[in-house]
């Protein structure tokens, strides 16, 4: 057996789930349903065609050639190279009364419709072919067998040429039997979702049911419609990647907030900032990317709560310039919209700044807005578990922000995702003699030792302060602890200026 020829599909995206394209002179099936993406991505699959000098064909039996300019015009592309076989009907329907039309579903139209595309196929030769669609040929055959039959037929047809064919179906009118013996003729079956969220844009997907010789990356891929195209997000394996780096800590510039991680996160590891609203869980992760912009490294925000803008505000206003590292490109804040961004989309951001800019620190702020792109929980927390794994490979630190509910008593999480993160942070509250404190303790540190110890800490002007040890506390684990000792591990007001 020769080695299969390996073909482009034009799209980055599915090359990369195909590893590497698709083999050549066979027969493939594009399914899904109506508005689902099919005709943009085999307009895709012919464009490469083009690029590369071979004659294509497009064989329209549901649209019109002006219908398919159009499509081709949203995406700023021209039809030009292409040979579109576009069925006409209209004479037959609307016309001088003699049946002439090769769309109705009359028992001699379907050979008669077969014929006529051989026939193009032959006077063109292409090397690459659309059909679109076969829910047509359903119409025209009725009778599921005689269908099977002509696709089998057109199958046979194919093989004894040198091109490439993708079959388009809208599955309008197919059980799944008639799809099983469909799946079996082809030489592999792309399939293309699209699920409509209770919020928010619909949701696109798409996934290789099979491809006969190709070790393709299986599992469900998010894509989405945009302007030029289809982009698929491939699905991300963390074992796919690494990178050799020194696990070293990392400091905030603040020696006794380091002293909690013993000198720092480490990198390729995450630490998990978890507490009330209010607390300062974005005010550390930010006095981290300060430090690490000063260092020269470059660093990302993957920004779902905050605006971009009150977010640099609040840096300013507790004595942080990030402004001058975003200017300067060393920072950069990116704004996600939790109803608008699949996490694959989202994954295929982080590989961006990553494998791009060559971030060596990411904060996510926060995981709730993220878990917000995902309707259901545990697939969020594999998807997390497999981004934040790429991520340690990496050599990256990552911060995880994590409001829990409640401002007092006890406090829960709707998500539990501690056990992901290598470092847990926990930010409270506490009452000492009639007025409300903030304190800051490590809960976890796979990367090393860690202090058990609960210290305060207080954000003012002039940043972030951590103070001594604190000792005699009554209901520590009730969320909001009472301080009964003495006043003096207390940190002072500190003047904001100067």
């Amino acid at each position: 057996m020769t080695d299969l020829t390996i073909i482009s599909t034009g799209n980055a995206g599915l090359d990369t789930v195909l590893k590497g394209g698709i083999p050549a002179n066979r027969l493939y099936l594009l399914e899904g349903a109506p508005g689902s993406g099919k005709t943009t991505l085999a307009l895709q699959f012919l464009r490469e065609g083009v690029a590369r000098g071979e004659r294509v064909l497009y064989i329209t039996l549901s649209e019109t050639r002006e219908e398919l300019r159009v499509v081709a015009a949203s995406h700023g592309w021209e039809l030009d190279g292409f040979d579109v076989f576009e069925l006409e009907s209209t004479e037959g329907i609307f016309g001088d009364g003699r049946e002439q039309s090769i769309l109705h579903p009359w028992e001699m139209e379907l050979g008669e419709t077969i014929r006529l595309i051989q026939d193009e196929v032959e006077r063109v030769k292409p090397a690459r072919v659309v059909f679109d669609s076969l829910s047509e040929m359903r119409l025209l055959a009725q009778d599921p067998l005689r269908y099977r039959r002509q696709v089998l037929a057109l199958k046979q047809f194919f093989a004894g040429r040198e091109s490439t064919v993708i079959l388009v179906d809208d599955m309008t009118g197919a059980s799944d039997t008639r799809d099983a013996h469909l799946h079996s003729l082809c030489h592999g079956v792309i399939t293309l979702e699209r699920l409509t969220l209770d919020f928010g844009a619909a949701r696109r997907r798409m996934q290789v049911q099979k491809l006969r010789g190709v070790d393709f990356t299986a599992g469900f891929h998010d894509l989405v419609i945009r302007k030029g195209g289809v982009d698929i997000f491939p699905r991300l394996i963390a074992s796919d990647h690494h990178t050799s780096f020194v696990g070293d800590p990392v400091p905030s510039g603040i020696g006794e907030l380091d002293d909690l991680l013993a000198g720092g996160p480490l990198r390729g590891t995450s630490t998990l900032l978890t507490g009330p609203a209010g607390s300062g869980k974005t005010t550390i992760a930010l006095q981290y990317l300060h430090a690490a912009c000063e260092r020269g490294e470059p660093c990302t925000i993957f920004e779902f709560d905050e605006r971009v803008g009150t977010l640099m505000a609040r840096a300013k206003a507790f004595g942080l310039d990030i402004v001058s590292h975003v200017e300067e490109g060393r920072l950069t804040i990116q704004q996600n919209d939790p109803a608008e961004i699949s996490p694959g989309e989202f994954a295929a951001r982080v590989r961006y700044e990553v494998e791009q800019r060559g971030v060596r620190m990411i904060v996510i702020d926060s995981l709730n807005g993220y878990m917000a792109a995902m309707p259901q929980e545990q697939q969020l927390l594999l998807q997390m578990h497999e981004l934040l794994s790429y991520l340690n490979q990496q050599g990256v630190v990552t911060f995880l922000i994590n409001p829990q509910s409640g401002l007092v008593g006890t406090m829960a999480t709707n998500l539990n995702i501690s056990y992901v993160a290598d470092a847990v942070v926990l930010l409270r509250f506490f009452e000492v003699q009639g007025r409300i404190r903030k304190a800051i303790s490590v809960l976890k540190n796979r990367g090393g030792s860690h202090e058990d110890a609960i210290r305060e800490f207080r954000i003012d002007g002039r940043g972030l302060r951590v103070g001594d040890p604190l000792e005699h506390f009554r209901g520590v684990l009730t969320g909001t602890p009472e301080y009964l000792g003495s006043a003096g591990p207390l940190m002072d007001e500190r003047a904001s200026g100067g």
